[in-house]
């Protein structure tokens, strides 16, 4: 288990939207995490929920990455989200990935965002080796 998280948002559009970190627990469980700022939210104060889906696809994108061949890309194909409960301003959003399955051309995927002990989203993925 790596116990730092590291800044992997240094270009595009996750830098774009407030940044990512990441962190390794093992072969098949990732971490990410960014803190929510008054950009994220909607107009009812609260974060948006497309915030969240692009935090999830990316957080959990960087984990399908990070278990396939060097320099191997993947793209999503199918992505479920399920909200759960709201977070706002202020907020450090933890997510989980977990990688349920990996094919020659597929990576399934499952993940959790959480904000303390308190669940605010789940997810469910398959990504596409390219």
């Amino acid at each position: 288990m790596n116990d730092t998280f590291e800044q992997i948002s240094v270009i595009g559009f996750m830098k774009h939207n407030g940044g990512m970190e990441f962190r390794t627990i093992s072969e098949t469980e990732y971490q990410f995490k960014t803190k929510v700022q008054d950009i994220h939210l909607n107009p009812g104060g609260i974060t948006h929920g497309g915030f969240i889906m692009s935090l999830m696809d990316s957080g959990m994108g960087t984990a399908a990455h990070r278990v396939l061949a060097k320099n191997a890309r993947a793209a999503t194909i199918s992505f479920d989200v399920k909200f759960i409960s709201a977070s706002r301003t202020g907020d450090v959003l933890l997510g989980t990935a977990k990688v349920l399955r990996k094919t020659r051309s597929l990576v399934f995927m499952q993940g959790e965002l959480r904000s303390g002990n308190q669940l605010i989203a789940t997810a469910e993925g398959i990504w596409k080796v390219l």
